[in-house]
């Protein structure tokens, strides 16, 4: 299978949860992907949560509740290791769909509210990092 080349920044989609075009950082460097999600509860073995936030325009203040999911532990770059909750999901990336895991992880301090991984990236992309937005959105 041919590797498509995709920049250092793309847009993604989260169509099981309406969010659409949010910007996504691309990490070589992180071995799992994650998106931004607050207020996150583990309530009698279901989760909640919220995605994003209101700096966010893609943000659509719903509140979801999750019943598929587990616990991971994430060692960070600086090496601190955290225990995230695991969601898998359909991302819209370019004009495919693709089967995404995802971390919730509060990202209010980063700048890009997803980070994709080298989990995800592995086999399918190649990174230009000169490059951003090289994927272009489905006419469809």
């Amino acid at each position: 299978m041919k590797k498509k080349s995709i920049g250092r920044r793309e847009k993604v989609s989260f169509p099981d949860f309406g969010i659409k075009n949010i910007d996504a950082k691309i990490d070589t460097g992180a071995y799992t992907s994650s998106i931004y999600c607050s207020e996150i509860q583990e309530i009698d073995g279901v989760l909640h949560c919220r995605f994003l936030d209101k700096g966010y325009k893609a943000y659509n203040k719903k509140h979801y509740v999750l019943d598929s999911y587990i616990i991971t532990t994430i060692k960070s770059s600086n090496g601190i290791t955290e225990q995230r909750f695991k969601i898998t999901t359909n991302m819209k990336f370019g004009s495919k769909i693709y089967i995404v895991e995802l971390t919730l992880t509060d990202r209010v301090d980063m700048k890009y509210p997803v980070l994709l991984g080298r989990k995800f990236l592995r086999g399918k992309f190649i990174v230009d990092v000169s490059k951003t937005y090289k994927l272009k959105k489905s006419k469809k």
